[in-house]
C-alpha cells in the first residue's frame, strides 16, 4: 500500500497549528478576563458595568469550556496519530517482508538440494541475488557509482589515500566497500581509494 509521509506530516502540522491558535485565542480571552476582573472591585457599585462584567464571566466560562475540549482534542489527535504511523510502519514493514519471502524459498531450495553441480548451486545464487536486488531497487535503493568518479564527502568514505601518476588528484582509484542511496539519500557511503599525488 503506496503511502505520502510529506503528505501525512503536513496535514499533521496543520492540524497542530489551527489547535496553537484556538490556544493562544483561550490565552488572550484569559488575559481579558484577568483584567476585568482586577477592575470589579473599582465598579461594583455602577450597574452598567456589572452586567459588563457578568457577560465577561459568562464569556471566560464558555472559553474555558472551549480550552478544557481543545486540550482534550488535542491530545486525543496525538494519540491517533502515533497509533496511526505505529500501524503504517508495521504495514511497510509485512510488505516488505512478503516481497522478500520468495527469496527464503529459493534459498531454502538451495540448501536443500544435492552439492553435487557447483555451477548449478552457484546459477541458483546468482538468481537469488539478482532477485533481492531487484526488489530493493523497486523500493528505491540505488547503488552509488565510483567508476571514473571523484571524491565526494557527500557519497563517499576515503579510507585510504594512494599515489597514481596516471590519474588526478581526488580521482577514486577503488572501491572497496560498495555505497547506497534509498531514494536519493545515502544510507552507506561508499568505502573507496583515493588518489594523492
Amino acid at each position: 500500500m503506496p503511502f505520502d509521509k510529506d503528505k501525512l506530516k503536513k496535514k499533521d502540522e496543520e492540524k497542530l497549528e489551527e489547535m496553537q491558535r484556538e490556544i493562544d485565542e483561550h490565552d488572550e480571552s484569559s488575559e481579558e478576563l484577568a483584567d476585568a476582573e482586577a477592575a470589579t472591585e473599582v465598579v461594583e457599585d455602577v450597574p452598567e458595568e456589572k452586567d459588563e462584567l457578568e457577560e465577561l464571566k459568562e464569556k471566560l466560562a464558555e472559553d474555558e469550556e472551549r480550552y478544557k475540549r481543545l486540550q482534550a482534542d488535542f491530545e486525543n489527535f496525538r494519540r491517533r496519530t502515533r497509533q496511526e504511523k505505529e500501524e503504517l510502519s508495521a504495514l511497510v514493514v509485512q510488505n516488505f517482508i512478503t516481497e522478500l519471502l520468495p527469496m527464503v524459498d529459493n534459498f531454502e531450495r538451495a540448501m536443500a538440494a544435492e552439492a553435487t553441480d557447483a555451477a548449478a548451486f552457484q546459477q541458483g545464487v546468482d538468481m537469488i541475488f539478482n532477485q533481492l536486488m531487484e526488489v530493493l531497487k523497486n523500493r528505491g535503493l540505488e547503488k552509488i557509482e565510483t567508476k571514473d568518479a571523484k571524491f565526494d564527502p557527500n557519497f563517499h568514505q576515503a579510507v585510504m589515500r594512494v599515489e597514481n601518476p596516471e590519474l588526478e588528484d581526488d580521482t577514486i582509484a577503488m572501491e572497496l566497500q560498495k555505497g547506497y542511496m534509498v531514494k536519493g539519500k545515502v544510507i552507506r557511503p561508499s568505502m573507496v581509494q583515493v588518489v594523492s599525488n
